[in-house]
């Protein structure tokens, strides 16, 4: 009896100290693991191509909203505030100039100087000069609001108010096609999403072309402008014939009906011949399906002078209909406007003030003309 009441108590003794250690063990398996994930969030460029069955609709899944852009008519008075602040140098100063009690010739030397440092080029400023001598001749007022409405009827006759600053974007029987060119970092593909933005506005439909091949990068972001604003992207594979997009991104705009093709094309540096040549093939192999209606050139208005011999080259390969210039809210010198107009014989057609989607503003020369002489 005592043997097996000492075995009893035995094999309880074993019992609990195993419990013990499998415990012990599952407490630390717990602490080693790692904790609990969330599932994943899957965004979905087709929520329809991922439909299991009909008992569930696009409702049932998270997708982009698309967007309703600002009216693209009158967004540069918008705006005008925002670009006074950055071109207040050159009114203020002419203003300060012209108002002093004894305008003489060491003030027209000053005048000149603020011309010239404000991109204006050497052409346009003596013409600028010779006229405003004439008028404060014949006026002789030191009013500033006299002088004001004379420096604004000479700077808006320079700036071009008769220029035709239309983008061509319905043609009528088939899309109108917009070709999108310019050097590395003036923000070419940011300025193609924001132009689609610009049109939609307008109430057109629009197809954008990722052309840009060289970055696989370029196509995604432009993917994500389309689908902001409901836009159909055509794009090919990293390092696929620029040239082919392009001509396919046209023939599915006509296909579809739509009122226009914006394509993409890669950044280039102007001196690059081979470079050259190819943004020449895109716009030939276009043609070969439909007219091109606009080239619009991209610049970056803070690189002033500089970005005239881009804007040269850029033409003569070509043929640029239009400007687009970008960052003209962060320069002091609004004279590019007048400069690159006189350069290429185009009108300045669009202006970048900003980062937002909806910065991009149809160019209205007397809102640029208000905020050059920071005018409320």
């Amino acid at each position: 009896m005592d043997t097996s009441l000492s075995l009893v108590i035995g094999v309880i003794a074993v019992g609990l100290l195993l419990g013990i250690m499998i415990g012990l063990l599952l407490r630390r398996s717990r602490a080693d693991a790692p904790p609990a994930m969330e599932a994943p969030t899957v965004l979905v460029e087709d929520p329809s191509a991922v439909l299991p069955d009909a008992a569930v609709t696009l409702e049932d899944l998270a997708v982009w909203e698309v967007e309703v852009p600002a009216p693209a008519t009158g967004r540069l008075h918008r705006l005008r505030s925002r670009l006074a602040r950055s071109q207040s140098t050159l009114g203020s100063g002419l203003l300060s100039l012209l108002t002093r009690e004894r305008v003489d010739a060491g003030t027209w030397d000053e005048v000149e100087e603020l011309l010239l440092t404000s991109d204006l080029g050497v052409g346009p400023t003596r013409e600028l000069l010779e006229r405003l001598r004439a008028k404060v001749r014949v006026e002789g007022s030191q009013d500033p609001r006299e002088v004001r409405t004379l420096l604004r009827e000479e700077l808006l006759a320079m700036v071009g108010p008769e220029l035709d600053r239309t983008i061509r974007s319905s043609v009528g029987g088939r899309p109108a096609v917009v070709l999108v060119v310019g050097v590395n970092g003036t923000g070419k593909t940011t300025t193609t999403g924001k132009l689609a933005r610009v049109l939609i506005a307008q109430d057109r439909t629009v197809l954008l072309g990722a052309a840009d091949t060289f970055r696989a990068a370029a196509a995604e972001q432009l993917q994500t402008w389309g689908d902001r604003v409901g836009a159909p992207v055509v794009r090919g594979p990293e390092g696929a014939d620029p040239a082919a997009v392009a001509f396919d991104a046209v023939s599915t705009a006509a296909d579809a009906e739509l009122d226009a093709v914006i394509i993409d094309t890669a950044g280039r540096l102007h001196t690059k011949t081979g470079l050259m040549d190819e943004l020449g093939k895109i716009k030939r192999v276009v043609e070969k399906r439909s007219a091109v209606d606009e080239v619009l050139l991209v610049l970056d208005a803070t690189t002033g002078q500089n970005g005239l011999t881009q804007a040269r080259v850029f033409s003569e390969a070509v043929a640029v209909t239009g400007i687009v210039l970008t960052k003209l809210d962060g320069t002091a010198k609004g004279g590019i406007v007048v400069a690159v107009q006189r350069e290429l014989g185009v009108p300045v057609k669009l202006a970048g003030l900003g980062e937002g989607p909806d910065d991009l503003a149809p160019f209205e020369p007397g809102d640029f003309v208000d905020a050059l002489l920071a005018e409320s």
